[in-house]
């Protein structure tokens, strides 16, 4: 049935212009309603919200909470980016996360949700200059550990409206003691209480137990907190460095015959002294991504799996000579080849 006879239509002064355009456009004349009352103003302005749908999300961190954010999130129809340096980028592509370097996020990102550990690589990830190359009015959250959020660069942001909303439940300080942050208008903050439900208790314990028991049997250990791979993955200076020994890894997978006996790391000049724990378990994800029986070979895993293979790693170092500090190597007791590369 068509309203033939319809000329107004009597509209609030909040109206967003592209509807306004629209009905000016279909000839239709536009009334005003003015002078709502302080009870209309509230409902039409206070409590305006925004759609997930079709926003950009931006994951820091690809672990295990990070891929149940991304997939809930995506199912209100958010389109997901994210970063992780132990994560591979095929892998988060498996549940739709694509991954990019944290200086193309920023700029990107319509909501930033936080779920990484708290190292001295991800101290602060979120500042001042972040919070600059990030989208006007972008929407913060952090529900991870305190202080990867700068709470001044965050409290600065808010308020010159660079970002538009945040929700917290950790704090650099805690409890805080200036609550300018807590009481601002647009942030949202709660407990840390993630884990405090029957059920999470229950099955936190039970994940607690399993790898005791695991251990016991001699099974491969999948989650180790003292692993040194992966803090220094974090590492803007080492991270370079274990991509450079994970593809060498890769290259000596690809040698005539299945890899045997003993795989040598070599690390040069002063820089990386220290740098053989992490580095060797990079070569060893090159080595076994492909071949090994495990779902995911990864740096925290890869020293257990390799025994299991039949292989064992070395570390040694040199004192690189003047122009060498870019220079790596892995070698293959027994094996005619050895891989070299540069960073």
């Amino acid at each position: 049935m068509a309203f033939a006879n319809l000329l107004k239509v009597l509209i609030g002064d909040s109206l967003d212009p592209c509807c306004r355009r629209i009905l000016i456009d279909g000839g239709l004349q536009v009334v005003e309603k003015q002078n709502l009352s302080k009870e209309e103003l509230i409902a039409e302005l206070q409590f305006m919200g925004t759609e997930l749908n079709g926003k950009i999300l931006g994951i820091l961190g690809l672990g295990r909470i990070g891929r149940e954010v991304a997939t809930r999130m995506q199912s209100f129809g958010m389109n997901t980016i994210g970063y992780d340096p132990i994560i591979s980028p095929e892998v988060s592509a498996s549940f739709g996360v694509q991954q990019l370097p944290l200086e193309e996020i920023w700029p990107l990102c319509d909501f930033i949700t936080v779920h990484t550990p708290l190292l001295p690589s991800t101290t602060g990830l979120l500042n001042n200059s972040t919070f600059v190359q990030s989208k006007k009015r972008v929407c913060v959250v952090n529900c991870a550990r305190r202080g990867i959020v700068d709470d001044g660069a965050l409290l600065w942001a808010l308020q010159s409206g660079q970002c538009a909303r945040a929700a917290l439940d950790v704090f650099t300080e805690e409890p805080p003691q200036d609550r300018t942050l807590l009481d601002h208008e647009n942030v949202i903050s709660r407990p840390h209480l993630g884990a405090r439900t029957k059920e999470a208790q229950s099955h936190c314990e039970e994940e607690i137990a399993v790898p005791f028991v695991d251990m016991v049997k001699g099974k491969s250990l999948t989650a180790v907190v003292n692993a040194q791979a992966p803090t220094s993955a974090f590492s803007p200076h080492t991270n370079p460095w274990i991509g450079l020994a994970e593809a060498l890894g890769t290259l000596m997978r690809a040698w005539p015959g299945s890899p045997k006996g003993t795989i040598q790391t070599i690390t040069p000049g002063t820089s990386l002294k220290n740098a053989g724990n992490s580095l060797s378990p990079a070569v060893i994800v090159g080595l076994l991504k492909e071949a090994s029986k495990q779902a995911d070979v990864n740096l925290v895993n890869a020293k257990l799996l390799v025994k299991e293979a039949g292989l064992s790693v070395t570390t040694s170092h040199s004192l690189a000579a003047p122009g060498e500090q870019g220079f790596g190597e892995c070698l293959l007791a027994g094996a005619p080849y050895q891989a070299a590369g540069f960073v």
